[in-house]
């Protein structure tokens, strides 16, 4: 599929892409699945009774199964290359809704949920890593703000097809994407950074021009990055032992270009999770319920929410070939954080009577709120996932990442339904606002912008604090390899 003529770029970057957004799509299903689930299994004619407890579980198990997801997809994509390891991390995904499909009892949705989640997180820090390695600097903003977009379009075709579909129909629906995504990964060549790591230099550069072309810009960033790489390896222990491996996962939290990019993502992926990212979707008609007061018209509040976030998710890959990172984070970040405290207000002086209730109102307020979250709050942490790690670290640092992100999804989704009885959803609302608002303050002063900037030049920026680091002898001795 390689050889040949050379083809447009562009559009086999896309088509590679077209996998990641399509799973990306699925994923949105499965995250936003118990908007269905829970109010079917609550039918007084339903089979399968659960509480809130379990309710809650069914939400939050997603968040759990999220743990070994990281995990595994961290470790097999430095082992199996990329390719290999979204093809296998999604498979889970496809047994989750069968088993689903087939359960006839609580625990067969749970084992099904816990298989969906497997899938869902699993993928989430590989496709960025995907989208980042295998598209140009140009076009690599673009794809991983619409890898956010496709979710929300997951989650918003999901409550649609609720409202006339049986919990049990939805998961066929679910195994669609899943399978064409497949299908397209099937015909991936494999990442040229990850060739690069195992040594695989001629198979890296047919690759590599192949997704990004032959101009001079392209071939200087793989000179760069096949150079950056083997003088690692010379100054690398080469004894591989499991005890080495266990010394240098430690290692690598004493190193600058592990622990800054690391905070970095530990501020963002709580920006991520406060924003309301996950947890709406999974909870959205309680929320609904819970701000209008009736549950008969959430359905409708929703799907306009939905709607909206949908739109504010795709206008914001327009925005960031526009804005640099870092301007469009934290303008509509704390503008997010801003709205939503007028939401808490607003809410909290209607539950004291204070001021009439006024459903329309509050909605209203949320829906700006959310147009400001998914500008910014929801896909820039994602995208980051993609940008910040160096190659040697991504997949130890994309194992911690995921960890810590699961351990907010299993918080925020176990959390929120305890939440909204216990404090109402003013309160719970303001938790969220809190924590996101601080993290926005500190990641303000640790950030770099990294639009437009190659992978090896924002590891550069982590190793030299300057994205530009010349070796002019090596580098032009390189360049000079790679047009023989």
């Amino acid at each position: 599929m390689i050889s040949g003529v050379m083809p447009n770029y562009f559009v086999f970057q896309t088509w590679t892409m077209s996998a990641v957004l399509i799973n990306m799509f699925g994923q949105g299903m499965v995250l936003s699945y118990t908007s269905s689930l829970l109010p079917g299994l609550n039918h007084p004619d339903s089979p399968i009774k659960i509480d809130l407890n379990t309710g809650s579980w069914l939400g939050s198990i997603v968040g759990v199964s999220g743990i070994p997801g990281f995990l595994l997809s961290s470790v097999l994509m430095d082992r199996l290359g990329r390719k290999a390891t979204h093809f296998i991390i999604v498979l889970p995904g496809v047994v989750g809704w069968l088993l689903i499909y087939f359960a006839n009892n609580v625990k067969a949705i749970m084992i099904g949920r816990f298989l969906g989640g497997l899938s869902s997180l699993g993928t989430v820090s590989l496709g960025a890593v995907v989208i980042g390695e295998y598209t140009c600097p140009k076009y690599r903003g673009v794809f991983l703000y619409l890898k956010n977009a496709a979710v929300c379009l997951g989650a918003m075709f999901t409550h649609i097809i609720s409202r006339f579909l049986h919990w049990r129909t939805i998961t066929l629906v679910g195994l669609i994407p899943m399978l064409i995504a497949l299908t397209i990964i099937y015909t991936w060549p494999e990442s040229p950074a990850w060739l690069i790591s195992r040594k695989q230099y001629d198979r890296s550069k047919e690759a590599f021009l192949w997704l990004r072309g032959d101009s001079e810009a392209s071939k200087k960033e793989l000179a760069e990055t096949i150079n950056a790489q083997k003088e690692r390896m010379r100054t690398a222990n080469r004894k591989i032992t499991l005890s080495f491996l266990i010394k240098d996962f430690f290692r690598k939290f004493t190193r600058k270009d592990f622990v800054k990019p690391l905070n970095i993502m530990i501020l963002a992926a709580l920006v991520l999770e406060m924003s309301g990212r996950h947890v709406f979707p999974a909870y959205a008609p309680l929320i609904m319920a819970a701000i209008t007061g009736e549950s008969t018209q959430s359905f409708y509040y929703t799907l306009a929410l939905d709607l909206i976030i949908t739109v504010a998710s795709l206008f914001a890959s327009i925005l960031v070939k526009l804005m640099s990172r870092r301007k469009l984070l934290f303008t509509t970040g704390f503008s997010a954080f801003g709205v939503l405290t007028l939401v808490c207000l607003n809410l909290f002086l209607t539950s004291q009577d204070i001021i009439a209730n006024r459903p329309l109102t509050s909605v209203s307020m949320l829906v700006v709120y959310f147009i400001f979250a998914n500008l910014g709050c929801a896909p820039i942490p994602l995208a980051l996932a993609g940008e910040v790690f160096p190659l040697a670290h991504r997949g130890v640092g994309s194992a911690v990442t995921g960890l810590w992100i699961s351990v907010c999804l299993i918080i925020g989704l176990k959390s929120t339904p305890h939440l909204i009885v216990s404090i109402s959803v003013s309160g719970f609302f303001a938790v969220y606002g809190l924590v996101m608002g601080t993290s926005l303050v500190i990641l303000y002063f640790v950030m770099p912008e990294t639009k437009d900037k190659t992978l090896q030049e924002i590891e550069n920026f982590f190793n030299h604090g300057t994205f530009t680091v010349l070796d002019i002898v090596e580098e032009a001795e390189e360049l000079e390899m790679i047009r023989k």
